[in-house]
């Protein structure tokens, strides 16, 4: 699957916390005034607080990691949107709307599962880091160590728990010690592991499908 299908409807006003996933998301959001925007997120380098609305609905479609959607697949969707109950059509645009480079998704898995450098990554890629840097930013991805180190951080954030030390978990996702891990998820979580290991709304983004752990599940808002 290309995409994950999600969706939320707003009761109260309110902030939505958004956490670097390496996913764009294709959302259609309708407010409270019925109005609805078709819009497309970037990738997301550190936390984000998003002003919502109360009664504001939205319909996400989560989009692979390293998945471009094609120039005109936005104004397709637009058309779709405008249509009531086309949230399955929607999903069907994008599964045949995205370029899939399966060469490229296996390197950004392979960068986002790494503990080692980008460097080394493009050797078993069997291509120089100069060359793959090139590659993701001919397709307009952003550069490897994007992938690599924000993979790493949410690896290394599924395996927070109270049997295991965070340093050793800074030792086993290849940190070069825990306060090196605690600068990382501070920069790409706007939390500190231990406080983040006590956050159940974050811990349960960052299990969502997305950058180093995309199950192509659909994912369930309340």
């Amino acid at each position: 699957m290309h995409h994950v299908g999600w969706s939320h409807c707003w009761e109260a006003e309110g902030a939505a916390i958004i956490l670097p996933d390496g996913c764009r998301d294709l959302l259609v959001t309708t407010g409270p005034d019925g109005r609805q925007r078709v819009s497309l997120t970037d990738w997301d380098t550190g936390p984000r607080a998003v002003r919502v609305a109360a009664g504001t609905q939205m319909a996400g479609f989560r989009l692979r990691p390293g998945m471009v959607p094609d120039p005109l697949l936005l104004r397709r969707v637009v058309a779709a949107a405008q249509t009531r109950g086309e949230a399955a059509g929607i999903g069907a645009l994008l599964e045949s709307g995205v370029a899939a480079d399966r060469e490229m998704e296996q390197v950004i898995d392979a960068l986002a599962q790494s503990c080692g450098t980008g460097a080394e990554v493009a050797r078993q890629a069997g291509v120089v880091p100069r060359t793959l840097q090139r590659r993701l930013a001919g397709l307009g991805l952003p550069p490897p160590d994007f992938w690599r180190l924000l993979g790493r951080a949410r690896r290394a954030a599924a395996s927070l728990g109270p049997d295991r030390s965070l340093a050793d978990i800074a030792c086993a996702f290849g940190y070069s010690d825990q306060a090196h891990m605690t600068r990382e998820f501070t920069r790409w979580f706007g939390l500190t592991p231990a406080r983040l290991s006590r956050r159940r709304a974050e811990l349960g983004l960052l299990a969502q499908p997305g950058l180093g752990n995309w199950t192509g599940e659909q994912i369930s808002m309340r």
